[in-house]
């Protein structure tokens, strides 16, 4: 059994913003993002200070037999108020979190769980479940007032990959693992589970599991769902555990009832996933396009062929040029290939021969590339592409602090409805935005994820802000765009779950017999009302 791998002592994570303190944009940098923004501030809002927000006692102590996994440290309460949202960093950087939760547990092991929701229970605390804290749809954090008081339920000490079956390919591990600890667990095995979603760094397999996650796989296994075999999930009604199987057809899935169930229904605790072998080898490329509409359907050829390309994000001329990969006025096509057993050269050429029958521009090399953490020679659009990508969220919380709107949102439909949508987002937001700060917005669009069927759009929004009314406004675009995705028949959300932020165009989005059948397992799992209140349903 391998330990759990600690985070490094000498760096220190944001309470407030996006990942380590030390990668933040200094203020110099701040402001020169800030010149870029039509009517941003002129000097950047102050780094907030736990200090400042007078954090007062918890309404309720723990007992003696749990107080060794409860804590109230201000600074650990107010770290755990909010995900990482733009509307959570704003909120933040004005000194208005919301509801800062009374304790903090961290409990060890399931009966630790248990436990924690019986007293819960019993005193009418709310308890939000807690992975690495990087929700962006108000996941977890606490928008009520029924509850005598809210309790942040931490589960990264439960952070061990538990047992390993090298014949099936397949691991036991905890729920409260995050993402690289769980792959520096696996490697001695030569064994992968290859689910890299932008926040892997500060994300667990249980928040994956709950929310749904997208991972960097743009075709086939591209939700966490894929990888399940089973799983373990302790509610107040008692601890479901399905059995570990390849397949069954034996009724409803268990499984899926606590998929993208952001914790409202039980507490994940531990999971069997399917891993695979390590790729050795890897190859990419990047394709330009003048024509954007030319660039969807390559893509769309290339996603109902049998290539099946681990990468295929299709960037449009805007953030081809934000993230450095183009600055032409380009759309900018990035694809990727790899595996475990033999070479993918052959595959990626194919995929830039058909790119190419569409009008795309292939001046590279496609040498051997790799995965985040496992950097090799590439093309250079390449590079910069996936250095933006990872850099991203912070430079996101530097507008943040220059004023500005800045901020995505993903959602996904069928190939029939991509280019109307992409169309429409971009028109009516930006006028939404125009309307509301009289500067013109950007409003840029990429494809992360895609389908024989359809595709992902996902799209990034930057946009002058209102003193003091950042909140607010993006709440306004953020409607805005809901319309239009329900007006497409487009998903609020295809991998970042529902949160609380989402609610509205979920209760649009699904048939109302499934609503009734949700409440219903609410009230059965859940019967005292204390697990999330207010995600997924009332």
């Amino acid at each position: 059994m391998a330990a759990a791998t600690p985070q490094p002592a000498s760096r220190t994570r944001s309470w407030w913003g996006w990942g380590w303190t030390d990668a933040h944009p200094d203020d110099a940098e701040c402001v020169a993002m800030g010149a870029l923004v039509p009517g941003s501030l002129s000097r950047p809002l102050p780094v907030p200070r736990v200090r400042d927000l007078g954090i007062g006692r918890p309404a309720v102590e723990p007992p003696a037999s749990l107080a060794g996994l409860v804590g109230s440290d201000p600074a650990d309460r107010a770290a755990h108020a909010m995900g990482k949202a733009y509307r959570d960093v704003v909120r933040a950087l004005r000194g208005r979190p919301g509801r800062i939760p009374d304790l903090v547990a961290r409990p060890a092991d399931e009966q630790g769980v248990a436990d924690l929701l019986d007293w819960a229970g019993d005193r009418q605390v709310a308890v939000v479940p807690y992975g690495g804290g990087s929700s962006v749809t108000g996941g977890v954090e606490y928008r009520g007032g029924a509850h005598r008081a809210v309790m942040s339920l931490d589960l990264t000490a439960m952070g061990r990959v538990l047992e390993v079956d090298t014949e099936g390919r397949a691991a036991r591990i905890q729920a409260g693992t995050l993402g690289p600890s769980l792959e520096d667990q696996l490697r001695p095995h030569g064994l992968t589970l290859r689910h890299f979603p932008q926040s892997f760094e500060f994300s667990t397999l249980g928040g994956w599991l709950a929310t749904r996650a997208g991972g960097h796989y743009a075709t086939g296994r591209t939700h966490i769902d894929e990888f399940v075999q089973a799983m373990r999930v302790v509610t107040p009604a008692g601890t479901s555990a399905s059995w570990r199987l390849p397949a069954s057809g034996a009724g409803p899935s268990p499984d899926r009832l606590f998929l993208g169930s952001e914790g409202a229904l039980g507490v994940i605790t531990e999971a069997w996933v399917r891993l695979q072998e390590r790729p050795r080898h890897k190859a990419s490329a990047a394709v330009a396009f003048a024509d954007f509409q030319a660039a969807l359907r390559a893509v769309r050829a290339l996603a109902q062929s049998d290539l099946a390309p681990a990468n295929c994000r299709l960037l449009d001329a805007g953030e081809a040029a934000l993230s450095g990969a183009a600055r032409d006025g380009c759309a900018v096509l990035v694809l990727g290939f790899e595996s475990a057993d033999g070479p993918v050269t052959g595959r990626l050429e194919r995929a830039v021969g058909l790119a190419r029958s569409y009008g795309g521009r292939y001046e590279g090399t496609g040498r051997p590339d790799a995965a985040p953490g496992e950097a090799r020679e590439g093309d250079a659009a390449v590079r910069a592409w996936r250095s933006a990508f990872l850099r991203m969220p912070y430079l996101r919380d530097g507008l943040a602090r220059m004023g500005a709107v800045a901020e995505t949102f993903e959602t996904a439909a069928t190939w029939d409805r991509i280019p109307g949508l992409i169309e429409a987002v971009r028109t009516e937001v930006g006028a939404a935005a125009l309307q509301a700060t009289g500067h013109p917005a950007t409003v840029n669009c990429r494809l992360t994820h895609v389908y024989p069927d359809g595709a992902a759009p996902y799209f990034t929004v930057l946009a002058a802000g209102r003193a003091g009314d950042e909140v607010a406004l993006w709440d306004d675009l953020k409607a805005v765009a809901g319309e239009v995705l329900h007006r497409h028949r487009a998903t609020i959300t295809h991998h970042h779950a529902v949160g609380r932020d989402h609610r509205p165009g979920y209760d649009r989005q699904r048939p109302e017999p499934f609503a009734l059948a949700l409440r219903a397992a609410k009230g059965a799992l859940d019967p005292r009302g204390i697990l999330n209140p207010g995600v997924l349903v009332d």
